[in-house]
């Protein structure tokens, strides 16, 4: 059994990852990509100026996406052996005086922000797991890659945890580094459909105000250019993502049979055009794993070996964890999966099922890639 201490990193490793190069790879299972590459402030400020008009206006990623049909089979049978590593607390956490018995939303999930490759504002759900260097997210890895643009990072990435309604309660994390399998980097595997993301430290920017580029170039503190025009902003680090929410744990070559709650944001319509959910706030699901494979289309869709669990979300809640042994007073569990596919089994054009790739020992290693890497201050 894998335990958390051994995946802590050297930070001497980090810095030439994190300025290794798009679609960078090497030996092994795994794909690296720069993501904000030390523009983190003006990701930040284009998600957040204009009272954060661009978090408003994006929409979910889907239903455009291909949504193939599933059929149950076989449970999967771990290759490997079972391993975790165990979830962490905020700092500051104290447990309840009396035990919850009613379902208490995690303060780890959030909403990831990002441009498609039309440039269109897109966003998933989105976790913040435990690792060493507390700033990692994961994700869903077509909520990283843009299905439509192979081998392509999306571009101004951000995780927001907590998202309500524009709100960034805890900051606003800045994508630096993607990890995913090199399957779906280069192939869109959705057996390999998942990415484990580092962040930098969080930012809060306040008084945004548009400047003359005189006073832009004067301007010490956090400053960008958007569209032409030049802003400069008050900006605060809220420190790092898992000091402030926490970290789920990680289980991998799991027998694929737990009961498990997802947390995201679903959003938008069925395929039949009814509405059921906003994507402004938490929503969970509750059910058992089963083992699914794809019975349309599969040499496009590459998912044979996928777990699903009977469920109504709608698009947007792409990348939502899938939590087993979570623990209502903590708020923790374990991530076995994040959400790929919204399926609607029976023909009736309202999704039924969402699905994940199994994670197994390849899993682990691509997010043993991002546990080593150390991020730090967005700020220059």
């Amino acid at each position: 059994m894998v335990r958390h201490s051994s995946f802590v990193g050297v930070v001497a490793l980090a810095l030439p990852l994190l300025i290794a190069g798009p679609g960078s790879a090497e030996a092994g299972v795994w794909a690296n990509d720069a993501l904000a590459a030390g523009d983190a402030v003006s990701v930040a400020g284009y998600w957040t100026v204009g009272n954060s008009a661009a978090l408003r206006r994006a929409t979910p990623l889907g239903p455009e996406n291909d949504r193939p049909a599933f059929t149950r089979i076989a449970p999967v049978v771990p290759a490997g052996e079972p391993g975790t590593v165990a979830p962490g607390h905020e700092e500051g956490y104290e447990p309840p005086a009396e035990s919850p018995t009613t379902v208490t939303l995690p303060k780890t999930v959030g909403k990831v922000f990002f441009l498609d490759h039309e440039g269109k504002e897109r966003w998933c759900s989105a976790t913040s797991i435990e690792s060493g260097h507390r700033n990692v997210v994961a994700t869903a890895a077509h909520c990283v890659h843009d299905p439509a643009d192979t081998g392509k990072a999306s571009a101004k990435w951000v995780f927001i945890p907590g998202y309500y309604g524009g709100k960034a309660p805890y900051g606003v994390y800045v994508g630096a580094q993607a990890w995913t399998h090199h399957d779906f980097d280069t192939a869109k595997d959705y057996d390999k459909d998942y990415a484990f993301v580092n962040v930098y430290n969080g930012l809060r920017l306040s008084s945004i105000t548009q400047v003359t580029p005189a006073q832009y170039a004067a301007f010490t503190g956090a400053k960008w250019i958007q569209g032409g025009l030049h802003y400069t902003a008050v900006s605060q680090e809220t420190g790092r993502l898992g000091d402030n929410v926490g970290g789920q744990g990680l289980r991998y070559n799991a027998r694929p049979d737990a009961h498990v709650y997802a947390f995201g944001y679903p959003a938008g319509l069925h395929l039949d055009g009814n509405p059921q959910y906003t994507g402004e706030t938490i929503k969970y699901n509750y059910g058992r794993l089963a083992s699914r494979y794809t019975t349309t289309n599969p040499a496009t869709n590459n998912a044979e070996t996928h777990i699903g669990v009977l469920s109504s979300w709608t698009p947007g809640a792409d990348g939502s964890p899938m939590l087993s042994s979570y623990e209502y007073g903590s708020r923790l569990g374990y991530i076995e999966g994040v959400v790929s596919f919204l399926v609607d089994q029976d023909g009736d054009r309202r999704y039924d099922l969402i699905t994940s790739a199994y994670f197994d020992g390849e899993s682990a290693e691509v997010y043993r890639k991002a546990d080593e890497v150390a991020t730090g201050s967005p700020v220059p």
